[in-house]
């Protein structure tokens, strides 16, 4: 037993540990002075009285991570007179996160998403081997009588 860890500890030892509890607790109920430290962490902090407005922070979401670009080709600009609006998504973005970044950036009322998925394919031009880039794309219908202007006229 090189370090004495697994010796039985001494009597002596147990008391002067137990007298020093005693003369903390005498000292709490006599009413002594506490030092600085303690006495700043048993006061309570009282915060000042804020109104709401000023309590509210301005919420970031990453709409515009979301949607990449619209989608502009024959069918999606037939679709848009149905009110059916294409757009390249992020491929991790699911349908509500779609909806919320085309209501927040269009300001318009979406009604429903649809989502398409083009996976990516292996192409081969002579000996040289290669893939084709797979994306995701969604087809929003917005609510009849709003317009998302995606180009001048």
């Amino acid at each position: 037993m090189v370090f004495g860890i697994f010796k039985k500890k001494k009597k002596e030892e147990n008391e002067k540990k137990v007298a020093k509890k005693l003369a903390k607790t005498a000292k709490r109920e006599s009413g002594e002075k506490e030092s600085l430290k303690t006495r700043e962490a048993k006061e309570p902090v009282v915060m000042p009285d804020v109104s709401p407005r000023q309590t509210k922070k301005k919420r970031t979401t990453a709409a515009p991570f979301i949607l990449k670009y619209a989608h502009i080709a024959e069918k999606p600009s037939r679709l848009a007179e149905l009110n059916q609006y294409v757009f390249k998504v992020a491929p991790a973005a699911n349908k509500t996160e779609i909806k919320k970044a085309v209501e927040e950036i269009y300001g318009v009322d979406v009604l429903k998403v649809n989502i398409i998925k083009k996976p990516k394919k292996r192409r081969r031009i002579g000996r040289t081997v290669g893939w084709e880039v797979g994306f995701k794309k969604a087809v929003v219908t917005i609510k009849k009588g709003q317009i998302i202007e995606l180009l001048p006229r």
